[in-house]
C-alpha cells in the first residue's frame, strides 16, 4: 500500500550517482552526494547482481559489462539513505 511521506527537508533529495561512460563496457559510477549510501546493490537486467555495501561520497566503482548485450542492458542501483529505512532505486541504460 502506498503512503504519503511528510517532507522533512526543504529541498528534494537528488540522486547521488553519476555515470561516466569512459569505455563502452566499463562505465564508472561515482557517488556525488553529500551523505553515505547504505546497502547499495547493483542489479543487471541480464543476470548477475553485485552488493557494494556502504558507499561514501566521492567513491567510484567500475562496472564490467563485457559479457552483456549493451544494446538491451539496464542497470538498477538500490540503496538506503544513511540512518533511514527508506530504500531508493535508480535505473540507467548503457
Amino acid at each position: 500500500m502506498l503512503q504519503f511521506l511528510e517532507d522533512e527537508s526543504p529541498h528534494p533529495y537528488r540522486v547521488p550517482w553519476r555515470v561516466d561512460r569512459v569505455h563502452d563496457s566499463h562505465p564508472l559510477i561515482t557517488h556525488r552526494g553529500t551523505e553515505p549510501a547504505d546497502f547499495v546493490r547493483v542489479f543487471r537486467s541480464d543476470g548477475p547482481d553485485e552488493y557494494w555495501g556502504r558507499v561514501v561520497p566521492g567513491d567510484t566503482a567500475e562496472l564490467c559489462l563485457c559479457d552483456g548485450d549493451l544494446d538491451s542492458l539496464t542497470i538498477t542501483l538500490s540503496w538506503f539513505r544513511a540512518g533511514t529505512d527508506l530504500e531508493y532505486v535508480w535505473r540507467f541504460v548503457v
